[in-house]
């Protein structure tokens, strides 16, 4: 696509709580590509897909972000999103009391800047949810209330499907799956790329490229991208294991970031 949405990151510093997480991240990807961010736990993937989306508690501190040519560090979660970036959480959240159908007719209604009727977005919504294989009924529950992962997984790709981003940042979807929910998973992303959306994929597994293939791989170790390449980059990944990476690359081992401390 000539007008393809462009989301780059030139120099990206962040810190959370005063501790520097993010030491110089440099990533371009397009409207239509998919690109896969690999790493072993705590090397900082899902500290950047945070300060990516605008995540309150993570500060830049050096280095920009820009989508479609516009320097999107000082906006907040929800402009980001009207610009066309979406975020699937590796934890979805549950939200007691308010339907999925409610919920996704108010962030589309909040995202696109349009006031759609209920019988116009039902429409919309019905079209997505048989792309994907969703059932009715799980549409009409509580949002991720009493949901298995592999449930609120499959949520959170009906909400990419119905917000029509142009480019997706997946945080560890695959995380916490068995093989048939990481199918499911996988068929319904499958679904959705093309020529329309762009794909940040971040996993640690290799299990998930089986399914959805990269156009490109980079490799995320202690806060950087060590490594770019192609989908062979990643059954490189498989045979050696990171530790194999790391001596290659002469990285000396260090403590592990908590990450799971800030989500």
């Amino acid at each position: 696509m000539t007008d393809a949405a462009t989301l780059e990151i030139r120099g990206l510093e962040a810190s959370v709580e005063d501790k520097q997480i993010l030491k110089g991240i440099d990533l371009v990807g397009r409207q239509g590509e998919t690109h896969a961010l690999m790493g072993p736990n705590g090397s900082g993937k899902s500290t950047l897909a945070n300060v990516l989306m605008g995540r309150p508690g993570y500060k830049i501190t050096a280095g920009e972000v820009r989508f479609d040519g516009e320097d999107i560090t000082k906006l907040s979660a929800d402009q980001r999103a009207q610009r066309g970036l979406f975020l699937a959480m590796q934890y979805p959240v549950e939200i007691p009391g308010v339907s999925v159908v409610n919920f996704l007719r108010t962030a589309y209604k909040n995202v696109k800047g349009v006031d759609i009727n209920a019988l116009a977005f039902r429409k919309h919504l019905k079209e997505k949810m048989e792309l994907l294989g969703v059932e009715d009924a799980m549409v009409q529950r509580y949002v991720n209330q009493g949901f298995s992962g592999g449930e609120k997984k499959k949520n959170e790709v009906l909400q990419l499907a119905v917000l029509e981003p142009q480019i997706a940042i997946l945080d560890e979807t695959d995380s916490g799956l068995d093989i048939d929910s990481l199918k499911a998973v996988a068929t319904g992303v499958n679904e959705l790329v093309g020529p329309d959306l762009g794909v940040l994929l971040i996993t640690h597994y290799q299990r998930m490229l089986n399914y959805i293939t990269p156009a490109y791989v980079h490799v995320m170790m202690q806060g950087k991208i060590v490594q770019s390449g192609g989908p062979e980059l990643s059954h490189e990944l498989e045979e050696k294991g990171y530790e194999g990476i790391r001596r290659e690359l002469g990285f000396a081992e260090t403590a592990a970031i908590d990450e799971e401390a800030h989500v």
